[in-house]
């Protein structure tokens, strides 16, 4: 658990870096400017007829045009390259993952080895199963909540110092917070007590019906009972 911990840690980490880079870092741009410039100049001078104007000797009319446009160019650096991790063999329970950002203005990248603890429970289970010791490799594999859940509902208890079978059961009843379900232990005792409760409650309810219909029932009786008392009484009186 205090690995898994770690790798949250790491992962948040990383995130909250890559975050602040994505928002705070300012874009680098290549420096690349273009500038065009282009004009024309007509110079008409008087003395003749063009089409519907008439230009008088001595007159003039000069024209310039200037056009200028500018251009920046902008181009993203290199894409950040997340790195590859890989485990180097096959009898190593690690995992590797790695990501990468990259953004105009900066680009990071980075990656961590997991480690898998179940991987590495089964393999030492096996080991030890090998070795000849099969409590210890029981007592391996119980360290998985699933495992040790599965146990207790098949009636073969994890082993616990030393102990086996209802020794164990005792030593387990007693020091509880030590179970690896302790969590969903307590929540499924929760339950259990919130059925119980609920299922009193119901009997109780039912009880109480019946007592009532019960008294109902013999409050009938007993008024027919008068009735034929009374009826035999006038009879005799006759």
């Amino acid at each position: 658990m205090e690995g898994l911990r770690m790798d949250y840690r790491f992962t948040a980490v990383l995130i909250l870096m890559l975050s602040m880079l994505t928002f705070f870092a300012k874009p680098a741009y290549p420096a690349t400017s273009q500038t065009n410039v282009s004009g024309s100049n007509t110079s008409i001078e008087g003395g003749y007829e063009g089409g519907a104007t008439t230009y008088q000797s001595g007159s003039s009319s000069n024209t310039t045009t200037n056009s200028t446009s500018n251009s920046n160019i902008k181009s993203a650096p290199p894409t950040a390259s997340a790195p590859s991790y890989n485990s180097m063999t096959q009898d190593v329970c690690s995992t590797g993952a790695s990501i990468g950002v990259q953004t105009f203005g900066v680009g990071i990248s980075g990656g961590k080895h997991f480690i898998d603890k179940n991987c590495e429970r089964l393999k030492l289970a096996r080991i030890l199963n090998d070795f000849g010791m099969r409590v210890a490799a029981v007592a391996i594999l119980c360290q998985d909540e699933r495992v040790f859940e599965s146990m207790i509902s098949a009636g073969t208890v994890c082993p616990i110092d030393g102990k086996i079978g209802k020794e164990a059961m005792a030593l387990w009843s007693k020091y509880g917070h030590e179970r690896p379900d302790y969590n969903t232990y307590m929540k499924r005792v929760k339950d259990r007590e919130k059925a119980d409760l609920k299922a009193q409650k119901e009997m109780t309810k039912a009880l109480d019906k019946q007592d009532k219909l019960k008294a109902k029932m013999e409050a009938i009786e007993k008024k027919k009972s008068n009735k034929k008392f009374k009826k035999d009484t006038g009879v005799h009186k006759q």
